[in-house]
């Protein structure tokens, strides 16, 4: 059965799981960051230790009982002011996690006390390199306007049957308390596997010859294995640099509006992609594949509609071998200053 969504904005959010950055601090992009000083659990006190994950496992039964209140007053006063949107994240999330127990996995103190503001006043960018267990491997938080203070990173794992998922945590600490600066709640699984699943089949469809393939499975072990955007790490980036070398020739520049995917469907028709990747907010036994379509003019539903089918049937028959690992297509067609039209079908739906 093919499934419509219809959206009142053009911001096309959680279409691949609930990645959500609430209060959010941003990816940093560009720019001089000055790299504060990081530590690991391994490296801190146990008071320290202790009262972060004290304080993160508090927040995430706050999470799964719905305490939205509970968890504002837990707050940094300045995030808590603006607490718009809070209450459906909790509430969409303490549904997957009520009956998991909380179980803190990483612990990491971020200094930024010494943070100097930028020329203009602003909060600058901060970098936290951490090395883990003394070794090459790091991870490392590239934080924008970042406001000077000691802060944590907390990643709590919540197990609920089939189902677990992660609480991250950045946490400020005012007046000796570790407060909540930012949430950052995500699932662990993606049709019933883990991100290193994803990241072994995407290894063994490169032998297969199979490098479209293999760049989306690539593509749900990062979303997998990222806790957050603002992170990254060794692992995470021999991840990257796998799928840049797996990446087919017309994804070799990527998926943009800048540089589209294009595709001629039967009856001549060419299809400007402007976005590939995954999806698993169906909860079937395979992922959706997530296509973004480049269009003028949304145009009737009717209209829409059959030009999703048949940008999706266009896309198969260029790359056929996406019809086996995916249960289907999520298909949204975006146009300027109009709402997408997003509709899925299954794979034996597509003809």
């Amino acid at each position: 059965m093919e499934r419509v969504r219809l959206f009142k904005s053009v911001t096309v959010g959680a279409m691949t799981g609930l990645r959500i950055g609430l209060l959010t601090l941003g990816l940093l992009m560009s720019g001089e960051a000055s790299a504060e000083v990081c530590t690991t659990q391994s490296q801190m006190a146990p008071a320290d230790r202790d009262a972060l994950a004290a304080a993160a496992r508090s927040l995430a039964a706050k999470v799964q009982a719905n305490d939205v209140s509970g968890l504002r007053a837990a707050t940094a006063a300045e995030y808590a002011k603006d607490f718009s949107g809070i209450g459906d994240v909790v509430g969409s999330t303490s549904v997957r996690v009520k009956s998991g127990t909380p179980k803190v996995e990483q612990v990491y103190v971020l200094d930024a006390t010494q943070l100097k503001p930028g020329a203009n006043g602003a909060a600058s960018d901060a970098q936290f390199f951490c090395s883990l267990n003394r070794s090459v491997a790091e991870a490392d938080f590239l934080i924008s306007g970042l406001a000077p203070g000691r802060y944590g990173f907390v990643m709590v794992d919540v197990p609920d049957g089939s189902s677990p998922w992660r609480l991250s945590f950045l946490l400020r600490q005012d007046q000796g308390q570790w407060m909540m600066a930012g949430f950052y709640p995500k699932p662990l699984l993606a049709a019933g596997h883990d991100g290193l699943w994803y990241w072994t089949q995407a290894r063994s469809m490169i032998l297969q010859k199979e490098h479209w393939n293999a760049w989306l499975y690539y593509e749900q072990a990062e979303i997998l294995l990222r806790p957050t955007n603002f992170i990254q790490s060794t692992h995470l980036e021999k991840l990257k640099a796998e799928q840049t070398t797996a990446a087919p020739p017309a994804l070799s520049e990527g998926v943009s509006t800048e540089s589209p995917l294009v595709v001629k469907g039967a009856d001549g028709m060419e299809y400007r992609f402007t976005g590939l990747g995954v999806d698993d907010s169906l909860g079937k036994d395979k992922v959706d594949i997530l296509a973004h379509l480049k269009v003028d003019q949304i145009g009737d539903a009717a209209a829409a509609r059959k030009r999703n089918s048949d940008a999706m049937a266009a896309l198969l028959a260029a790359y056929p071998e996406m019809k086996k690992p995916f249960h289907g297509v999520w298909m949204f067609a975006e146009a300027p200053g109009q709402n997408p039209f997003a509709t899925e079908e299954a794979m034996s739906e597509i003809h």
